[in-house]
């Protein structure tokens, strides 16, 4: 029958990543969360199909006295307070109402209570959709107090008539029953109808959340400040996560040449000296091997200007470094650093680039090592 609700419908979220979601909705939960009490706590009465039937006979009663007391208009009736909620009574649990069903069917009463309380100015407007919910009325102007109570009253009548009816068992249906167990228990089906510990450990969880996240949306509900106080957590957390990403960025991709502490070691000597490199160079070049030569040539100028003394001296001896992160800790404003810079480049076309060298490339990378300091003594 139409008229009865299951006692209890269970709920299951779509997917963990409504989780997300569902802590932003928390934000403007506040804005949107409204009640409306009427007639306090009704409570529960559990009563059989009979006393029910009974129940809603009597309601027909109070629905017919409201509606003779507005008819009134203002003439007070002998029962001055015929629309006052509180004359609904308790909510029902009804037993035995279809056979061979154990649970009891809970039958509410709030939209005939939010109908009393509109038509006696106790509470707010009541919520029109309760009352008519099994025929939605299209949108467009609310119906007056007067075909609420109407409406109320032709949906407890018909309540009751479907309640005084006989109520007959829905078929059986064995035989599909028995053919649809035959093809579950074939082999293709075998555990599609089993649930894994998995599962109902991970079902179990989702309710857990569920009601958590209800019950943040009706506490924020109660206190707005919470709502602000998530909000701005929120925003600093991303701010402070976006920030860190930021800096850890920067710092992987920069290529510090000058550590914070450099100071020249003027007591350091070169890992070799220069002359040694300049004698190498002359011996490569006695061979026609002038890309070699032009590589002593380079480290001879390293060696040199290592070696020089006092203020003049560029870098402390590493020979780690590369040679762009030589030409990096030149001063800018050392006449020298125009000679290391062609001399750098020269190097680098001839030995790293590949480059075939000639006797004029040695020529010149000499002259640039000259300036440098390069000649012999």
């Amino acid at each position: 029958m139409i008229w009865l609700r299951s006692a209890s419908v269970p709920r299951r979220i779509a997917a963990p990543g409504h989780f997300a979601a569902l802590l932003l909705i928390l934000a403007a939960a506040h804005s949107s969360a409204r009640a409306q009490v009427l007639g306090g706590q009704a409570g529960w009465r559990n009563v059989n199909l009979e006393e029910y039937r009974q129940h809603l006979n009597q309601l027909e009663g109070v629905a017919a006295d409201c509606q003779t007391q507005r008819k009134a208009k203002g003439t007070p009736p002998a029962n001055d307070d015929a629309c006052d909620p509180a004359r609904v009574g308790p909510d029902d649990r009804v037993s035995g109402a279809v056979p061979g069903d154990t649970q009891p069917r809970e039958v509410r009463f709030d939209w005939l209570r939010a109908v009393l309380a509109h038509a006696g100015n106790k509470a707010a407007p009541a919520q029109i959709g309760g009352v008519l919910a099994r025929a939605p009325r299209k949108q467009g102007p609310q119906p007056g107090v007067d075909a609420q109570l109407a409406d109320a009253l032709a949906r407890l009548r018909a309540d009751e008539q479907q309640a005084a009816g006989s109520a007959q068992a829905g078929p059986g249906y064995a035989t599909e029953r028995q053919a649809l167990t035959g093809i579950l228990a074939q082999k293709a089906y075998k555990g599609v109808t089993e649930v894994s510990a998995a599962s109902r450990f991970r079902e179990w969880l989702y309710a857990q959340l569920d009601r958590f996240l209800a019950s943040l949306v009706r506490f924020g509900a109660r206190s707005p400040w919470i709502v602000w106080t998530l909000r701005a957590l929120l925003l600093a957390g991303i701010c402070v996560g976006l920030v860190w990403a930021f800096v850890r960025l920067e710092r992987g991709t920069r290529v510090k040449l000058i550590p914070d502490d450099f100071a020249p070691d003027q007591g350091a000597p070169p890992a070799r000296e220069w002359q040694l490199w300049l004698k190498d160079a002359r011996t490569m070049a006695t061979k026609a091997q002038w890309r070699d030569a032009i590589h002593f040539v380079y480290w001879a100028a390293i060696a040199r200007l290592e070696s020089t003394a006092g203020s003049r001296r560029p870098w402390p001896a590493d020979r780690t470094r590369t040679p762009r992160e030589y030409l990096g800790l030149m001063p800018g404003a050392d006449s020298r650093k125009p000679a290391l810079t062609a001399l750098t480049r020269s190097f680098e076309r001839t030995w790293y680039g590949g480059r075939a060298a000639e006797s004029a490339d040695f020529n010149a990378a000499m002259e640039l090592a000259a300036a440098l300091g390069v000649k012999a003594e």
